[in-house]
Protein backbone atom coordinates (compact mmCIF):
# COMPACT_ATOMS: atom_id res chain seq x y z
CA UNK A 1 0.00 0.00 0.00
CA UNK A 2 1.24 3.25 -1.06
CA UNK A 3 1.24 6.53 1.24
CA UNK A 4 3.36 7.85 4.84
CA UNK A 5 6.28 5.81 5.22
CA UNK A 6 7.47 3.97 8.56
CA UNK A 7 7.89 6.71 11.68
CA UNK A 8 11.00 5.18 13.78
CA UNK A 9 10.19 6.60 17.77
CA UNK A 10 13.18 8.21 19.41
CA UNK A 11 14.49 9.03 22.60
CA UNK A 12 12.11 10.28 24.72
CA UNK A 13 9.12 9.84 22.85
CA UNK A 14 9.47 6.05 22.76
CA UNK A 15 9.59 6.33 26.50
CA UNK A 16 5.80 8.32 26.72
CA UNK A 17 4.39 6.04 24.37
CA UNK A 18 5.53 2.96 26.23
CA UNK A 19 3.96 4.71 29.78
CA UNK A 20 0.60 5.53 27.30
CA UNK A 21 0.23 1.68 26.35
CA UNK A 22 0.29 0.48 29.65
CA UNK A 23 -2.32 3.02 30.94
CA UNK A 24 -5.59 1.61 31.47
CA UNK A 25 -7.17 4.98 30.54
CA UNK A 26 -5.53 5.46 27.10
CA UNK A 27 -7.97 6.20 24.49
CA UNK A 28 -7.90 3.84 22.02
CA UNK A 29 -7.45 5.14 18.05
CA UNK A 30 -8.77 2.86 15.51
CA UNK A 31 -8.71 3.64 11.68
CA UNK A 32 -9.65 2.32 8.30
CA UNK A 33 -6.52 0.82 6.70
CA UNK A 34 -5.91 3.54 4.06
CA UNK A 35 -5.79 6.07 6.76
CA UNK A 36 -3.01 4.50 8.74
CA UNK A 37 -0.43 7.10 7.79
CA UNK A 38 -2.61 10.22 9.42
CA UNK A 39 -3.48 7.69 12.48
CA UNK A 40 0.09 6.97 13.45
CA UNK A 41 0.33 10.93 12.83
CA UNK A 42 -2.23 11.61 15.47
CA UNK A 43 -0.74 9.26 18.02
CA UNK A 44 2.59 10.90 17.88
CA UNK A 45 1.74 14.28 18.02
CA UNK A 46 -0.43 13.15 20.96
CA UNK A 47 2.63 11.57 22.66
CA UNK A 48 4.74 14.57 21.99
CA UNK A 49 2.10 17.02 23.49
CA UNK A 50 2.14 14.29 26.85
CA UNK A 51 5.47 14.73 27.32
CA UNK A 52 5.70 18.17 26.82
CA UNK A 53 2.71 18.36 29.21
CA UNK A 54 4.40 16.07 31.74
CA UNK A 55 1.07 14.11 31.68
CA UNK A 56 2.06 10.19 31.02
CA UNK A 57 -1.65 9.04 32.55
CA UNK A 58 -3.45 9.34 29.40
CA UNK A 59 -2.65 9.31 25.83
CA UNK A 60 -3.72 8.00 22.13
CA UNK A 61 -2.65 4.41 21.69
CA UNK A 62 -3.25 3.76 17.76
CA UNK A 63 -4.98 0.08 17.65
CA UNK A 64 -4.29 -1.63 14.72
CA UNK A 65 -6.93 -4.43 15.36
CA UNK A 66 -9.36 -4.16 12.66
CA UNK A 67 -8.95 -6.37 9.98
CA UNK A 68 -10.32 -4.98 6.61
CA UNK A 69 -10.55 -7.82 3.86
CA UNK A 70 -13.03 -8.86 1.13
CA UNK A 71 -14.67 -11.47 0.43
CA UNK A 72 -14.00 -12.71 -3.36
CA UNK A 73 -17.23 -11.20 -4.83
CA UNK A 74 -15.85 -8.09 -3.27
CA UNK A 75 -18.11 -6.94 -0.13
CA UNK A 76 -16.06 -6.71 3.32
CA UNK A 77 -15.29 -9.16 5.54
CA UNK A 78 -14.13 -7.13 8.48
CA UNK A 79 -12.92 -8.89 11.52
CA UNK A 80 -12.03 -6.65 14.94
CA UNK A 81 -9.53 -8.03 17.79
CA UNK A 82 -10.08 -7.53 21.34
CA UNK A 83 -13.60 -6.64 21.28
CA UNK A 84 -13.66 -7.90 24.80
CA UNK A 85 -11.29 -5.11 26.29
CA UNK A 86 -12.92 -2.65 24.73
CA UNK A 87 -15.25 -2.43 27.12
CA UNK A 88 -15.27 1.51 28.99
CA UNK A 89 -12.82 2.70 26.70
CA UNK A 90 -12.98 6.00 24.77
CA UNK A 91 -12.75 5.42 21.20
CA UNK A 92 -11.88 7.21 18.55
CA UNK A 93 -12.14 5.93 14.78
CA UNK A 94 -10.53 7.97 12.07
CA UNK A 95 -12.51 7.58 8.43
CA UNK A 96 -12.22 8.83 5.26
CA UNK A 97 -15.56 9.11 3.19
CA UNK A 98 -13.21 9.44 0.19
CA UNK A 99 -14.52 6.75 -1.98
CA UNK A 100 -17.74 5.17 -2.85
CA UNK A 101 -16.40 1.70 -2.56
CA UNK A 102 -15.21 1.86 1.09
CA UNK A 103 -18.30 4.03 3.21
CA UNK A 104 -20.18 0.58 3.50
CA UNK A 105 -17.53 -1.41 5.42
CA UNK A 106 -16.63 1.59 7.39
CA UNK A 107 -20.31 2.07 8.03
CA UNK A 108 -20.32 -1.19 9.36
CA UNK A 109 -17.38 -1.11 12.07
CA UNK A 110 -18.91 2.43 13.06
CA UNK A 111 -22.52 0.59 13.56
CA UNK A 112 -20.57 -2.46 15.74
CA UNK A 113 -18.10 -0.38 18.00
CA UNK A 114 -21.19 0.85 20.15
CA UNK A 115 -22.37 -2.50 21.02
CA UNK A 116 -19.12 -3.30 23.01
CA UNK A 117 -19.68 -1.17 25.65
CA UNK A 118 -17.45 1.18 24.75
CA UNK A 119 -17.68 4.31 27.14
CA UNK A 120 -17.30 7.02 24.64
CA UNK A 121 -17.05 6.86 20.44
CA UNK A 122 -15.69 9.55 18.49
CA UNK A 123 -14.90 9.91 14.61
CA UNK A 124 -12.88 12.33 12.86
CA UNK A 125 -13.85 12.49 9.50
CA UNK A 126 -11.23 14.52 7.80
CA UNK A 127 -12.84 14.46 4.43
CA UNK A 128 -17.06 14.24 3.53
CA UNK A 129 -17.09 13.79 0.19
CA UNK A 130 -20.46 14.53 -0.43
CA UNK A 131 -20.96 17.79 1.71
CA UNK A 132 -20.55 19.86 -1.57
CA UNK A 133 -23.80 18.70 -2.68
CA UNK A 134 -25.93 19.98 -0.04
CA UNK A 135 -28.84 21.77 -1.80
CA UNK A 136 -31.31 21.18 -4.62
CA UNK A 137 -31.01 23.69 -7.11
CA UNK A 138 -33.38 21.78 -10.13
CA UNK A 139 -36.31 19.57 -9.08
CA UNK A 140 -35.11 16.01 -9.12
CA UNK A 141 -31.46 16.52 -7.99
CA UNK A 142 -30.67 14.56 -5.22
CA UNK A 143 -28.54 16.11 -1.84
CA UNK A 144 -26.30 13.24 -0.79
CA UNK A 145 -25.25 15.26 1.66
CA UNK A 146 -28.15 14.72 3.36
CA UNK A 147 -27.89 11.13 2.45
CA UNK A 148 -24.33 10.58 3.90
CA UNK A 149 -24.92 12.84 7.06
CA UNK A 150 -28.10 10.60 8.04
CA UNK A 151 -26.10 7.43 8.02
CA UNK A 152 -23.54 8.47 9.98
CA UNK A 153 -25.91 10.36 12.70
CA UNK A 154 -28.20 7.06 13.45
CA UNK A 155 -24.41 5.51 14.01
CA UNK A 156 -24.48 8.46 16.78
CA UNK A 157 -20.99 8.77 15.79
CA UNK A 158 -20.17 12.52 16.46
CA UNK A 159 -19.89 11.41 20.16
CA UNK A 160 -21.42 8.28 22.37
CA UNK A 161 -20.68 8.38 26.00
CA UNK A 162 -21.99 7.09 28.79
CA UNK A 163 -23.05 10.00 30.48
CA UNK A 164 -25.54 10.77 27.75
CA UNK A 165 -23.88 14.15 26.10
CA UNK A 166 -23.17 14.36 22.45
CA UNK A 167 -21.23 17.02 20.72
CA UNK A 168 -19.48 17.88 17.40
CA UNK A 169 -17.30 19.89 16.31
CA UNK A 170 -15.66 21.64 12.88
CA UNK A 171 -11.93 22.11 12.64
CA UNK A 172 -10.73 24.58 9.83
CA UNK A 173 -6.73 23.62 8.82
CA UNK A 174 -6.26 27.36 7.31
CA UNK A 175 -3.84 27.57 10.33
CA UNK A 176 -2.01 25.19 9.02
CA UNK A 177 -1.25 27.49 6.20
CA UNK A 178 -1.14 30.77 8.45
CA UNK A 179 1.80 29.06 10.20
CA UNK A 180 3.47 27.87 6.83
CA UNK A 181 2.98 31.91 6.34
CA UNK A 182 4.75 33.27 9.21
CA UNK A 183 7.32 31.08 9.20
CA UNK A 184 8.48 32.50 5.19
CA UNK A 185 8.56 35.94 7.32
CA UNK A 186 6.66 37.34 4.60
CA UNK A 187 4.30 40.21 5.90
CA UNK A 188 3.45 41.10 2.38
CA UNK A 189 1.68 38.13 0.81
CA UNK A 190 -1.30 38.98 -1.07
CA UNK A 191 -4.17 35.87 -0.89
CA UNK A 192 -6.49 35.47 -3.66
CA UNK A 193 -9.94 33.29 -4.17
CA UNK A 194 -11.19 31.52 -7.32
CA UNK A 195 -14.74 32.36 -6.54
CA UNK A 196 -16.91 34.26 -4.34
CA UNK A 197 -17.78 31.25 -2.66
CA UNK A 198 -14.24 30.91 -1.45
CA UNK A 199 -13.99 34.61 -0.68
CA UNK A 200 -16.59 34.04 1.76
CA UNK A 201 -15.77 31.21 3.49
CA UNK A 202 -11.49 31.95 3.95
CA UNK A 203 -11.44 35.58 3.84
CA UNK A 204 -12.28 36.78 7.68
CA UNK A 205 -9.32 34.15 8.30
CA UNK A 206 -6.90 36.70 7.16
CA UNK A 207 -7.59 39.78 8.39
CA UNK A 208 -5.05 43.13 7.82
CA UNK A 209 -3.97 41.01 4.14
CA UNK A 210 -4.75 42.33 0.63
CA UNK A 211 -7.06 39.83 -0.80
CA UNK A 212 -8.32 39.87 -4.80
CA UNK A 213 -11.07 37.69 -5.87
CA UNK A 214 -11.41 36.08 -9.69
CA UNK A 215 -15.08 36.51 -10.94
CA UNK A 216 -15.99 34.46 -14.03
CA UNK A 217 -17.86 36.14 -16.42
CA UNK A 218 -19.66 35.93 -19.62
CA UNK A 219 -18.35 37.44 -22.92
CA UNK A 220 -20.75 36.43 -25.53
CA UNK A 221 -19.78 32.33 -25.62
CA UNK A 222 -16.66 32.81 -23.96
CA UNK A 223 -16.35 32.55 -20.15
CA UNK A 224 -13.29 35.55 -19.05
CA UNK A 225 -11.79 35.91 -15.79
CA UNK A 226 -11.66 39.64 -13.83
CA UNK A 227 -9.79 40.44 -11.00
CA UNK A 228 -11.94 41.93 -8.00
CA UNK A 229 -10.30 44.18 -5.20
CA UNK A 230 -6.53 44.40 -4.99
CA UNK A 231 -3.57 45.00 -7.74
CA UNK A 232 -1.76 41.71 -7.93
CA UNK A 233 1.35 43.44 -9.58
CA UNK A 234 4.65 42.67 -8.45
CA UNK A 235 2.72 40.70 -5.02
CA UNK A 236 3.81 36.95 -3.85
CA UNK A 237 -0.29 35.48 -4.27
CA UNK A 238 -1.46 32.58 -2.19
CA UNK A 239 -4.80 31.36 -3.93
CA UNK A 240 -6.82 29.65 -1.31
CA UNK A 241 -9.43 27.54 -1.90
CA UNK A 242 -11.34 24.13 0.54
CA UNK A 243 -10.63 21.68 -1.87
CA UNK A 244 -9.83 20.95 -6.07
CA UNK A 245 -10.80 18.70 -7.96
CA UNK A 246 -9.57 18.77 -11.66
CA UNK A 247 -8.16 22.06 -11.04
CA UNK A 248 -8.98 23.94 -14.07
CA UNK A 249 -10.46 26.94 -11.60
CA UNK A 250 -7.48 27.34 -9.46
CA UNK A 251 -5.62 27.18 -13.45
CA UNK A 252 -7.72 30.02 -15.00
CA UNK A 253 -7.44 32.45 -12.12
CA UNK A 254 -3.62 31.58 -11.59
CA UNK A 255 -3.83 32.76 -15.67
CA UNK A 256 -5.37 36.13 -15.03
CA UNK A 257 -3.13 37.05 -11.94
CA UNK A 258 -0.02 36.09 -13.76
CA UNK A 259 -1.53 38.32 -16.63
CA UNK A 260 -1.81 41.49 -14.16
CA UNK A 261 1.39 41.16 -13.12
CA UNK A 262 1.92 38.97 -9.85
CA UNK A 263 5.51 38.00 -8.89
CA UNK A 264 4.63 34.44 -8.07
CA UNK A 265 1.53 31.99 -7.44
CA UNK A 266 1.17 29.41 -5.14
CA UNK A 267 -1.86 27.80 -3.97
CA UNK A 268 -3.35 26.16 -0.49
CA UNK A 269 -6.40 23.56 -0.52
CA UNK A 270 -7.46 21.25 2.19
CA UNK A 271 -8.63 18.49 0.13
CA UNK A 272 -6.75 17.70 -2.58
CA UNK A 273 -9.15 15.38 -4.53
CA UNK A 274 -7.69 15.44 -7.89
CA UNK A 275 -9.61 12.30 -10.01
CA UNK A 276 -7.97 10.67 -12.89
CA UNK A 277 -4.31 12.49 -11.78
CA UNK A 278 -5.37 15.72 -12.66
CA UNK A 279 -2.88 16.85 -9.94
CA UNK A 280 -0.60 16.34 -12.69
CA UNK A 281 -1.39 19.66 -14.60
CA UNK A 282 0.12 21.22 -11.77
CA UNK A 283 3.31 19.45 -12.02
CA UNK A 284 4.37 19.92 -15.79
CA UNK A 285 1.16 22.48 -16.69
CA UNK A 286 1.28 25.63 -18.54
CA UNK A 287 0.93 27.82 -15.53
CA UNK A 288 3.88 27.67 -12.92
CA UNK A 289 3.04 27.54 -9.37
CA UNK A 290 5.81 27.95 -6.57
CA UNK A 291 4.18 26.03 -3.91
CA UNK A 292 1.38 24.30 -3.65
CA UNK A 293 -0.01 23.25 0.13
CA UNK A 294 -2.72 20.41 0.59
CA UNK A 295 -3.60 18.45 3.46
CA UNK A 296 -3.07 14.44 4.39
CA UNK A 297 -7.40 15.10 4.43
CA UNK A 298 -6.94 12.02 1.49
CA UNK A 299 -4.90 8.94 1.53
CA UNK A 300 -3.69 9.75 -1.60
CA UNK A 301 -2.08 13.23 -0.21
CA UNK A 302 1.33 11.25 0.61
CA UNK A 303 1.82 10.32 -2.96
CA UNK A 304 0.86 13.42 -4.57
CA UNK A 305 2.92 15.65 -2.48
CA UNK A 306 6.51 13.99 -3.45
CA UNK A 307 6.12 16.20 -6.83
CA UNK A 308 7.12 19.31 -7.26
CA UNK A 309 5.64 22.25 -6.20
CA UNK A 310 3.25 20.15 -3.97
CA UNK A 311 3.82 20.40 -0.07
CA UNK A 312 2.22 18.53 2.43
CA UNK A 313 0.69 19.53 5.52
CA UNK A 314 -0.30 17.08 8.08
CA UNK A 315 -3.90 17.36 10.40
CA UNK A 316 -2.30 15.35 12.81
CA UNK A 317 -0.96 18.27 14.87
CA UNK A 318 -4.63 20.34 14.71
CA UNK A 319 -6.31 17.21 15.21
CA UNK A 320 -3.89 15.79 18.30
CA UNK A 321 -4.28 19.81 20.20
CA UNK A 322 -7.96 19.35 19.74
CA UNK A 323 -7.72 15.85 21.45
CA UNK A 324 -5.84 17.37 24.09
CA UNK A 325 -7.57 20.22 24.79
CA UNK A 326 -10.87 18.45 25.41
CA UNK A 327 -10.65 14.52 24.78
CA UNK A 328 -7.56 13.20 26.81
CA UNK A 329 -9.06 14.82 29.60
CA UNK A 330 -10.88 12.69 32.28
CA UNK A 331 -14.78 12.84 31.86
Amino acid sequence: MSGRPPFVYQNSVDFVIDALKSSKDDVWLLSHSSMEGLAQSIMEHCSAVGFEMKNSTRGVVWKRIVHWEHFQDGFPNIFIDEVKEMAGKDVIFLATFHSPQIIFEQLSVLYAIPRYLARSFHVILPYFATGTMERIDTEGQIATAKTGTFLLLISGYWSRRSDGCANDRLLSAIPLLKQVIDKTGRADVTMAFPDDGAYKRFASSFPNTTMITCNKTRKGDKRVIKLRGGDPMGKDIIIVDDLVQTGGTLIECAKALKQGGAKSISAYVTHAVFPNNSHMKFVDGEVKFENFFITDSLPHAYDIAKLPPFKLLSLAGVIADVLWGYDLMQY
